[in-house]
């Protein structure tokens, strides 16, 4: 049984090619909402980097594993000022009610950043390199939008070393979906496109990006000119929203949403997920999602200092999930850095 399930996973790169999820998955879009929507880019009054490993569905041979470098930061920012996300200054609480009572919208700024990503599941690897751009402006004295796109190029690779139909562990050589000799390493190229808008406020936030805007055919053909696999980039569509609910001086509630909508991936082809997060001061959070009939993860986020942060999640899979007997979780880390931190503009990255 465990082999069967080695097998499916291992082939689960195909069914990326077709009609299922293509990009990466992130328990922790609140940490990084960049890393999803490329209006993000530049709002902050820092170079905002981050680093994160994310090991799905530990136990099973060819389970997703996910790292990204992402960095982005202002052009042209001046309004430096003690905002939601700054840190600790004496006598001074960034994260209470004072501040909310007398936020302001920044001024219009422009920003840009770059993201590099591996994605490697069974025998297929999907490695991308973009940058992004956007703008932002406020709209009115309290409310802030900006809008975005990235662009860049994805690699896609097939290793046939990973395949082993037979189960004997030696990376048989026949597809038997082909019944054709497979080169041990094929590869395409193709241009990738994001654009997102970002709506925030001293209170709320909302946006919506789409990626793998350009949809896309691509074939993996081997010697004899064989198919092996064909399939089509397809785009993916995020809705994220979030309001902050200011319980104390020293406590912050933020309830959250993400809705991804990917043709062709299941028979909803939507897919809601709820977040709670709950942040103490500028030093600590903790938090919890659900994402409907997949899973829940539990989180927690440490600052450091004003310049360094790290947040760790754990997921399981509930009964509705065909590999949850199979797999004992899935761990994500992010490392998080602020560089040139003075004080941060009031973010989705505080959220």
């Amino acid at each position: 049984m465990k082999q069967i399930f080695q097998t499916v996973v291992t082939l689960l790169g195909s069914a990326l090619l077709a009609n299922a999820q293509q990009k990466p998955h992130y328990t922790q879009y609140v940490v990084n909402p960049y890393i999803i929507n490329p209006a993000i880019t530049g709002i902050d009054n820092y170079t905002d980097l981050k680093m994160s490993v994310r090991d799905q569905w530990v136990g099973i041979n060819g389970a997703p594993l996910t790292t990204y470098l992402s960095v982005h930061g202002p052009i042209g920012k001046k309004d430096y000022r003690l905002s939601s996300t700054s840190f600790r200054i004496p006598g001074e609480n960034p994260r209470g009610r004072y501040y909310w009572e007398n936020y302001t919208a920044a001024e219009p700024h422009h920003g840009i950043g770059m993201t590099l990503m591996n994605d490697r599941t069974g025998s297929f690897n999907f490695f991308s390199a973009t940058a992004s751009y956007a703008y932002h402006l406020g709209l009115n004295p309290t409310t802030n939008l900006s809008g975005g796109f990235s662009a860049g190029i994805t690699t896609v690779s097939l290793d046939r070393s990973k395949h082993d139909f037979d189960g004997n562990g030696t990376g048989n050589d026949v597809d038997p979906a082909t019944a054709s000799d497979i080169t041990r390493a094929l590869r395409k190229i193709r241009p990738t496109m994001s654009a997102g808008l970002w709506l925030y406020a001293r209170d709320y936030f909302a946006g919506f990006a789409v990626q793998q805007v350009i949809p896309q055919t691509i074939d993996f053909v081997d010697n004899n000119t064989a198919i092996l696999t064909k399939g089509r980039f397809v785009p993916h569509l995020f809705l994220t929203a979030g309001y902050r609910v200011l319980i104390s001086d020293d406590i912050n509630a933020v309830p959250s949403i993400m809705v991804k909508y990917i043709k062709g991936s299941s028979i909803r082809e939507f897919q809601p997920e709820a977040n709670l997060k709950l942040q103490f001061r500028d030093l600590l959070w903790l938090g919890g999602s659900y994402r409907y009939q997949d899973g829940y993860a539990g989180m927690l986020g440490l600052n450091v200092s004003n310049t360094f942060n790290v947040s760790y999640s754990y997921d399981r899979s509930d009964k509705r999930n065909i590999l949850s007997p199979y797999n004992n979780g899935t761990h994500e880390i992010v490392f998080g850095f602020l560089m040139g931190n003075k004080y941060s503009e009031a973010c989705p990255r505080s959220y």
